[in-house]
């Protein structure tokens, strides 16, 4: 036995042999392939030539390198920033932050709260760059037209209709879908479908809004003010004659509403009225969603859904096929369609809030909400001490997307100045060193403004020392004194 055992020694270590080397041989081609698509120049690998990722790797490489650069969490470096002398591109900073890194905050900063800008989202894609980044060659779609000759993407159609029946905000089943630039374009796109056709006799059509509304429908009403439609100014006036009327009526309805946050129907009603619906906010991280939307026509934004609103992505769902039609031909007109460069990035957006909608700390809908819920509470919890401003009111009320009551998220707070001698709310607020949006804009006098929420966590932070610093200072201020 143990000579046998001497004699097959030898052959197990010969054996050995060739297996060692063939580990070592496939480690140095493995650690070869590596260096090769990771360090050598995208010229070396063959671009465009088959040889694997070389120009993917290429975009992303610079993606990476930007993106790694530190501004001290106050700023960020963008891949179009503008570069300095030595081609490096420089620091983006936060308001009220300065300094090569953003590292230096400006003292006793005004607080900038007019804008809608949903930067509080930032943190949420920067957590999910991975899935939500977009890598495409300098050929793609470089034609008008996308699938099947038209102006939109068919998949990213079908994706956004996907998406409303998961959130369950909207019915999609017997809706059409069109694009527009941002729901900004569609505003008059819309007003456009909607109006009497180029060769009818009737008087051109009212487009009216209850007040407070959003200043926009009146802004590009005017501008494009002409013999089919013109501006109508508040609803008041015809909340009870639209029955009997002759006249036509085109009616914006923003739910939830912005500036004040709270839930609307049409009030015209009849066969003379019809209502362009606005859900930019009708979303689980801004309001409760008590029921499916399923109006006529229904306005959605990509800016307040995600917080891409530098993409300028926005689509309607239109029950009536001829409407749809016209504001089809509305947007190709104006601007040949939505960017195809931008349909990609959403496409790709969408799916990302689709794969993580599980109501947990990845889901983007939850994470908005526990931001937005977070900054209301603060928001109020100093306001109650104040006797000078107030809040509007918004109750917990039951969100079918939870499954469960919800607190209130309002994307902006709808401020009053309750004393007699602060009769101009704006003003009375940016003398305390806070830019808000005045009330006069919304057909709701200057005893009220709009206070943004939505913006950086940064620029909330300025607010949130601004406010209590002007809540301070109330029980040293004398009647009749401005705001310090």
């Amino acid at each position: 036995m143990d000579a046998a055992a001497g004699a097959q020694q030898p052959r197990r270590r010969s054996c050995a042999v060739p297996g060692l080397l063939v580990l070592l041989y496939s480690s140095l081609l493995l650690n070869a392939v590596f260096f090769a698509h990771h360090f050598l120049s995208p010229s070396l690998l063959g671009e465009g030539r088959g040889c694997g990722l070389s120009w993917a790797l290429q975009a992303a490489r610079e993606a990476e390198e930007t993106a790694a650069i530190e501004c001290s969490g106050h700023g960020h470096v963008f891949l179009d920033g503008v570069a300095g002398e030595d081609g490096w591109r420089r620091c983006e900073c936060n308001t009220c932050f300065t300094g090569p890194d953003c590292s230096r905050r400006t003292p006793n900063c005004t607080a900038d709260a007019d804008r809608g800008d949903p930067l509080f989202l930032e943190p949420y894609w920067r957590r999910h760059a991975s899935a939500s980044a977009v890598v495409f060659p300098g050929w793609h779609r470089m034609s008008y037209l996308a699938t099947d000759g038209m102006f939109q993407s068919v998949e990213l159609e079908n994706y956004i209709r996907r998406l409303h029946r998961a959130v369950g905000n909207a019915v999609v089943d017997d809706k059409h879908v069109v694009f527009g630039v941002g729901s900004t374009q569609l505003i008059n796109a819309l007003v456009h479908a909607l109006s009497a056709d180029a060769n009818a006799t009737s008087p051109p059509a009212s487009v009216v809004a209850t007040a407070p509304y959003y200043a926009p429908y009146r802004a590009q009403t005017t501008m494009f003010d002409g013999r089919k439609y013109k501006w109508g100014g508040s609803t008041a006036p015809w909340a009870n004659a639209t029955q009997n009327s002759t006249k036509s009526f085109i009616e914006f309805v923003t739910s939830p509403n912005n500036p004040d946050a709270q839930l609307q129907k049409p009030i015209l009603r009849g066969g003379s009225a019809a209502a362009i619906v606005d859900h930019a906010y009708f979303w689980p991280h801004y309001t409760h969603i008590p029921a499916p939307g399923d109006e006529d026509v229904m306005l959605f934004t990509m800016s307040k859904l995600s917080g891409h609103a530098g993409s300028r992505f926005g689509w309607a769902l239109i029950r009536d096929e001829k409407v749809a039609r016209r504001a089809y031909e509305y947007v190709q007109n104006s601007t040949m369609g939505a960017s195809q460069d931008t349909q990609l990035r959403i496409l790709r957006i969408v799916k990302v809030i689709l794969a993580n909608m599980d109501c947990s700390k990845e889901d983007m809908l939850t994470f908005g909400h526990n931001v937005m819920r977070t900054r209301w509470r603060r928001l109020k919890a100093v306001l109650s001490r104040s006797r000078r401003i107030s809040l509007q009111k918004i109750p917990p009320q039951y969100c079918r997307y939870f499954k469960r009551i919800r607190e209130p998220s309002p994307a902006y707070a709808w401020v009053k100045c309750e004393r007699e001698e602060d009769g101009d709310c704006y003003e009375a607020l940016r003398k305390a060193k806070i830019i808000t949006r005045s009330g006069v804009g919304n057909e709701a006098g200057n005893r009220y403004t709009r206070m943004s929420l939505l913006k950086s966590d940064d620029e909330f932070e300025v607010l949130m020392d601004r406010v209590t610093d002007l809540v301070n200072a109330e029980k040293y201020d004398a009647p009749g004194l401005a705001f310090m």
